[in-house]
């Protein structure tokens, strides 16, 4: 296994110390820079790439750091892959390179990311119009796979390094959006942090990406969840709802979705600039004369920058027609105000970027001719890679600064200018007075939510920017320096240091319960996950309760029935055929006490579980109580009025009526709102509302006000399944039979108070006791079963193991009583 150097290995008897944390930063390309020179020992002079972005967010954790990732480009197509090479460069610079083959990295990278992925992030379908000049391709199962196959790699390349009970892996962006998935699968405790650097989409058209469940999973496979703003979190935990059927909670601050087990925690913050290798650029005697040579060929004019990759995305057409309709409707500003457009290189090649450029340029040419002459050209675009010195000082010069994208994730192009405004040279004759700027930044990109005093435009309405250059061009010389000193303290403190040790530090916190967790793999490929438990929590497995079952003679069986028996989300709500059959085993063993626990209604489950003579039923949860089928109902007589009914089913009414896809229950002794069937985040929101409301006007009333699975329910105080299994066992006990052996089965939160009275000391010590949850989460009970088709599995299996053992205690007979509840 390769190893970082200086890594401390013991020598002679000493004894081993504990292996150092390390941060493994994962990203598409690694940050090297290599310049060919036939004399070094691999044809390449290799330094790290101080512009790199994973480079610049490893600054402010703890190191040892190592870098995972692609070589540059130039050295992958012209150095043959070897370990040689790897190790090499593991030494010197800690970056471990990922060999891909060229045709699969095409693939990988051109076909799937940016031709595929990369889009679709951005709001552009396939079938938008743009897809026949190359904005967009149809989804490719061969260039899916391609994108599967890079990731597999990475993740070969990390786990080789990795010590998951230590290390925490960083991963960056969309390029390695499976990978999560894949190392999980190779290390169920990995310590995973995944950020997305570009936007997330809406749900409406995250939906339509064909694997979309996949990269959901995918990012439910990391601990921890970073995005750039909180629309962008928004919209992912919105997909996790419709798709996946996730829900989210906030809890101190903190986004988390409970996902088999484990909490995975969703960040949001904005990655912020390096400070200090732009604090270094400014001073530089290049930086100096550029700025002095834009001065002079500016001189006497307002200048207006706009710094931008160029593709279909940022908006640069449409800034240059904001321009030329400000020139329009404001004549005194021509030959008084310039826009400076630089272009940065492509990150990918094709058509749509052929054909933005030469947009652009037709756009420049026209204002060009029509608002400029000879000593005066309103717009000048810049192509190409610009020296960092020279653009530091645009930055400085510039009086506007303009992003205007019309999506865009990461864009720091204005914490830039901020920065280089406030720190950079300025001309001699504004030499000692305040720094000011002005900047006009579009709503869809990633910054916009950090620049509180920026003016924000919508980029698509060309009227709106152009407006919007005016107000920056008028704006007084006070408001601008409030607004440049407002972006400053943020963006100064804001820095990609602070950001790093902020993932850091969440990451860590994410996933401090990763090594004491036990855990099982479930799924193949990309529908791998893993199901983590506590160290107490375990699944019910067949040999430890049916040898339990077999060996006690007096045994009291709860089963909850939604959820539990019979899943969630079916039509028909009947029991079926075979829980029906399976009920009536376990009842015609003179051994057993069973029954249902339900907050259905008495009649609608006295109606299903007719044909089951012996079946008790607390219904209701718990008002009504049964001990067979020909018993009489018992009610526990807490409340006799139910006037407050009167109160709370109008104001359900109200909710149902706005919510489309909700209904009202109206049972005997409770009111119940579901909403399953409406819109998963609506019915969320209008569920919070309505029981903040009921909990209002009901605030005078002997009633508790409770949320459930897709439910608010209205039911007497003193009332619930707790109380109701405390009732039972306590008149079993009463009696002379208290019981040896409890199995308690239920799946939401109302089950969870039968869980809690299953640690009453008062049996809890004499009898074979098993709380079980249904699903893998959060619970008070010590075991669980994956979904109802396993609990009806295991009562069929209590039954098989009777007739094959004989129990160790002779079984009593059930006691019958005429009022078990008082």
């Amino acid at each position: 296994m390769p190893s970082l150097p200086n890594s401390g290995d013991d020598e002679g008897g000493a004894p081993p110390t504990p292996p150092e944390p390390r941060r493994v930063v994962v990203a598409h390309r690694l940050p090297l820079r290599a310049d060919p020179n036939p004399d070094a020992p691999h044809g390449f002079d290799f330094s790290l790439d101080p512009h790199a972005l994973p480079l610049q967010l490893s600054h402010g954790v703890p190191r040892p750091v190592v870098f995972v990732g692609v070589l540059p480009s130039a050295v992958a197509e012209a150095v043959p892959a070897s370990e040689e090479l790897a190790a090499d460069l593991l030494a010197r610079f800690s970056c471990y390179p990922v060999f891909i083959p060229a045709k699969l990295h095409a693939d990988f990278y051109d076909g799937f990311c940016k031709h595929y992925l990369w889009p679709m992030l951005h709001y552009l379908l396939p079938l938008a119009p743009s897809y026949g000049s190359g904005g967009g391709l149809p989804f490719n199962d061969e260039l899916y796979r391609a994108f599967l196959t890079v990731s597999t790699h990475f993740a070969e390349r990390v786990f080789e390094l990795l010590n998951p009970d230590v290390d925490l892996v960083f991963v960056h962006d969309y390029h390695l959006w499976a990978f999560p998935t894949l190392l999980r699968h190779k290390s169920p405790r990995a310590r995973i942090g995944f950020f997305l650097h570009s936007p997330f989409p809406t749900s409406e058209l995250f939906r339509a990406i064909p694997v979309r469940e996949d990269l959901l999973r995918a990012f439910l496979n990391a601990d921890l969840v970073g995005f750039h703003t909180f629309d962008y979190a928004r919209h992912f935990l919105s997909s996790c709802s419709r798709v996946l059927g996730l829900s989210s909670r906030s809890r101190r601050g903190y986004i988390g979705i409970e996902y088999y087990g484990r909490t995975v925690v969703v960040k949001i913050l904005s990655v912020g600039i390096d400070m200090g290798q732009l604090r270094a650029v400014l001073p530089l005697p290049e930086t100096l004369a550029k700025a002095r040579e834009i001065a002079d060929k500016y001189k006497g004019r307002l200048l207006m920058l706009g710094v931008d990759d160029m593709d279909l995305f940022k908006g640069i057409g449409l800034k240059l027609l904001a321009m030329e309709k400000l020139l329009e409707s404001r004549p005194d500003l021509r030959g008084q105000v310039v826009l400076v457009q630089i272009n940065n290189p492509a990150r990918s090649l094709g058509r749509d970027v052929d054909e933005v450029h030469a947009e652009v340029l037709a756009i420049r040419d026209r204002i060009n001719r029509q608002y400029g002459w000879a000593e005066y050209e309103p717009v000048v675009v810049i192509d190409g890679a610009m020296p960092m010195h020279d653009k530091v000082a645009f930055y400085t010069s510039a009086d506007i600064c303009i992003v205007n994208a019309v999506r865009d994730g990461l864009n720091r192009t204005p914490y830039f200018y901020t920065v280089c405004r406030q720190e950079g040279p300025v001309p001699a004759a504004l030499s000692g007075k305040p720094r000011q700027s002005a900047i006009i930044v579009s709503e869809f990109v990633g910054c916009s939510p950090s620049l509180s005093g920026a003016i924000r435009v919508n980029p698509w309405n060309v009227d709106d920017v152009a407006e919007a250059m005016n107000t920056a061009l008028r704006m007084s010389d006070r408001e601008q320096q409030l607004r440049q000193e407002k972006h400053y303290r943020y963006v100064s403190t804001h820095d990609v240091v602070y950001w790093a040790q902020s993932f850091d530090q969440d990451l860590q916190k994410a996933c401090k319960d990763n090594s004491s967790m036990v855990v099982f793999n479930f799924g193949l490929a990309m529908g791998f996950r893993v199901v983590a438990l506590g160290p107490s929590f375990q699944k019910l497995s067949p040999e430890r309760i049916n040898q339990a079952y077999s060996q006690t003679g007096n045994r009291l069986i709860l089963l909850d029935y939604d959820g539990t028996v019979m899943p969630q989300g079916r039509i028909n709500k009947e029991p079926s055929e075979e829980v029906i059959r399976t009920l009536n085993q376990l009842c015609s063993d003179p051994a057993n006490t069973v029954f249902v626990v339900s907050g259905r209604g008495k009649d609608e489950l006295a109606e299903w579980f007719a044909p089951c003579e012996r079946l008790g039923i607390s219904a209701e949860h718990g008002y009504f109580t049964r001990w067979s089928r020909d018993s009489p109902w018992e009610s526990c007589k807490l409340v006799t009025n139910f006037d407050w009914k009167n109160i709370a089913k109008p104001v359900m009414k109200h909710y149902s009526d706005a919510t489309d896809g909700s209904d009202i229950e109206v049972k005997e002794t409770s009111l119940v709102w579901h909403y399953e069937e409406a819109d998963p985040d609506f019915g969320s929101c209008q569920a919070k509302e309505l029981q903040d409301h009921l909990q209002n006007v009901l605030a005078n009333e002997p009633v508790s006000v409770k949320s459930g699975h897709q439910i608010v329910e209205v039911n007497p105080q003193g009332v619930g399944k707790g109380v109701a299994v405390r009732n039972l066992i306590s008149t079993m006990g009463d009696r002379g039979s208290l019981p040896d052996f409890i199995l308690c089965v239920g799946d939401d939160g109302s089950d969870e108070d039968m869980f809690e009275a299953m640690s009453n000391p008062a049996f809890a010590e004499t009898a074979e006791i098993f709380p079980c949850t249904v699903g893998n989460k959060p619970s008070l009970a010590k075991f669980y079963l994956d979904d109802p088709a396993d609990v009806v599995k295991m009562l069929q299996g209590l039954t098989d193991s009777s007739t094959e053992q004989q129990p160790a205690a002779a079984p009593r007979s059930p006691v019958s009583f005429e009022n078990p509840l008082h």
